[in-house]
């Protein structure tokens, strides 16, 4: 039998900041060798179970705890945090905060250096851990030139040159492109299986963790632990509706259909779910769902024309690029991380400057105007919160540019608490900005744009971080403002944020536009799918399964269905 590394028993903890505990009552195990995910809506009391196992809790994260928790055998409270950080190695949501040498080399060895390891065996730990995270061929390479998805395998061999025994990955997904996601849950599984690590994953992307197995799901609400099974079983339940928590894309297309998902069925990954006993009803289903033709054209409200740039000389980042954004359209446009997509947006709110082309808005050219005069018809929102808040409370925070234009003090209440409403923060609208998550910060800059009414905005990353209720709320939201007329261009790598509400999707590689047309032609073709690094979304690998001869017509039928289900395009 399997020896337990982390023992949660009658386990509550309250912050000294707040006045109801977070977690309360946890009883669960996890053992040698297992890979577990747990997932919950936002602020369910996931991210605190992982500061527990690893320590934060509460050695930095001031609190009253009650009950047992056991790492490896031994009461956590009675250990100190660096003990805990020779047992949990933690990979973080943003690895740039988890950096200390200048070069990937330096960086891994850095938890050597601390513990005086003999020179010529730290080369040799080094050269080894490289080579398991596939970084061996970039140790005298500067931290701050690799992508996203090289900087968290540098924060994976960070941790593993401890040989710790268990491995926490808080949200390792948030900041990856589709491709860049997959091949990092590959990672998660082929060291977890070389080395027998214990892994626990904290994530809201169910869909893309299940790419590859996992032992147990469990389901965190309100602080308490939910559901404890197979993914299979939990697939089976009504546990990840009732917790807001995304169905996998294919299972939600069966139970469209009619379908009753049972555990024997394998719904834990497409390739495995039985679809003899609903074949037949995905074929029924798909033939009797309508695709709604698309509208005829309207007048372009923002076009790009030839547009280049670069940050040095010699070195261009984008390259002729040429688009146009009709008024009231919702577009998204995507493409693997350093592509050039969030250069492309600095670009059209005047951040950055182009080397040649033209912008025009309303079909006025609008080149050289300055960010002041951008900012009054196009409003944006960066990937990362703490490059936009500049203010300590929630409140001013979101009201600040209603301040800056000289809005009288009661529209600009009534417009913030409006939006704060809406983004789903007005409980919080008197705290600190300092007290809050990734995601609830994500949320303020949403806010903060969101009550200037410009009439173009650009969200970069507007989901990430976020679970499914506040995800859902916040995409109606911007829906309920494209009805209004707004126009709305989303940088995203979110390939169901791009199926369910855009209808058409740009495509960026290597700073050029490669492909402009619906969202489920670019999902479903694999020539741009592979240069893109984005991903087959599992709707495509349903249909091939099926032996429907246009997989593309399978997925606009669920689209189309969908909207229609969640009455979005009425």
């Amino acid at each position: 039998m399997k020896k337990p590394v982390i023992e949660f028993h009658n386990y509550s903890f309250k912050y000294n900041s707040q006045v109801e505990p977070t977690l309360r009552d946890l009883n669960f195990t996890i053992y040698e060798g297992e890979k577990v995910l747990i997932v919950g809506p936002s602020g369910s009391g996931k991210s605190t179970i992982g500061h527990c196992i690893n320590g934060l809790v509460p050695f930095s994260f001031k609190g009253e705890v009650t009950g047992s928790l056991k790492i490896l055998g031994k009461e956590a409270k009675s250990l100190d945090i660096f003990s805990l950080s020779k047992m949990v190695g933690t990979v973080l949501q943003d690895p740039d905060g988890q950096f200390i040498g200048l070069t990937v080399g330096e960086d891994i060895a850095f938890a050597l250096e601390n513990d005086c390891t003999e020179q010529q065996a730290m080369h040799g730990i080094v050269d080894e851990v490289a080579k398991m995270v596939e970084m061996d061929g970039y140790l005298t390479s500067s931290i701050h030139h690799l992508s996203g998805g090289q900087k968290q395998r540098v924060s994976l061999a960070g941790v593993l040159v401890d040989k710790v025994g268990i491995l926490l990955f808080d949200e390792p997904l948030a900041n990856l492109d589709p491709a860049t996601g997959k091949y990092a849950i590959e990672l998660i599984d082929r060291i977890q299986k070389e080395t027998n690590t214990t892994v626990v994953i904290i994530e809201h992307r169910l869909e893309d963790v299940l790419h590859c197995p996992v032992d147990r799901i469990i389901v965190i609400d309100d602080g308490r632990v939910v559901a404890d099974m197979s993914p299979d079983r939990l697939l089976a339940s009504k546990y990840l509706e009732k917790s807001y928590i995304r169905e996998p894309l294919y299972v939600k297309a069966a139970k469209y259909a009619g379908c009753e998902i049972m555990e024997e069925m394998k719904p834990a990954h497409p390739s495995t779910f039985a679809l003899d006993g609903c074949r037949d009803q995905l074929l029924t289903w798909v033939e009797a769902v309508d695709i709604v033709p698309s509208s005829e054209k309207r007048e372009p409200i923002l076009e790009l024309k030839d547009i280049s740039f670069s940050y040095e000389p010699g070195r261009e980042t984008i390259h002729d690029v040429s688009f146009s954004i009709e008024k009231g359209e919702m577009v998204s446009i995507v493409g693997k991380n350093g592509a050039g997509k969030s250069t492309l947006s600095k670009i059209i709110c005047g951040f950055e400057k182009l080397s040649s082309g033209q912008i025009l808005f309303d079909g006025h050219d609008i080149t050289h105007d300055t960010i002041k005069e951008r900012s009054l018809r196009i409003g944006m929102v960066m990937q990362n919160p703490n490059h936009m808040i500049s203010k300590n409370m929630i409140f001013d925070e979101v009201a600040l540019g209603l301040v800056i234009r000289g809005v009288p003090e009661e529209e600009v209440k009534e417009r913030v608490e409006t939006t704060l409403k809406i983004c789903g923060l007005y409980p919080f609208r008197n705290w600190p900005i300092s007290a809050l998550s990734f995601g609830q910060k994500k949320r303020v800059t949403i806010a903060s744009i969101l009550v200037l009414e410009p009439e173009v905005i650009i969200l970069d990353e507007p989901t990430a971080g976020q679970d499914l209720r506040h995800y859902t709320e916040i995409m109606e939201f911007l829906v309920e403002l494209n009805r209004q007329g707004k126009t709305i261009v989303m940088i995203t790598h979110d390939m169901h944020l791009m199926l369910e509400y855009t209808p058409r999707a740009i495509v960026i590689k290597g700073g050029r536009k490669i492909a402009d047309d619906s969202a489920a032609a670019i999902l479903t073709d694999s020539r741009i799918i592979q240069q893109a690094n984005l991903k087959e979304t599992s709707l495509f690998e349903l249909a091939k399964r099926l032996e429907i001869g246009e997989p593309r017509r399978f997925v606009e039928r669920f689209i189309a269905y969908d909207r229609e289900v969640r009455n979005i395009w009425q």
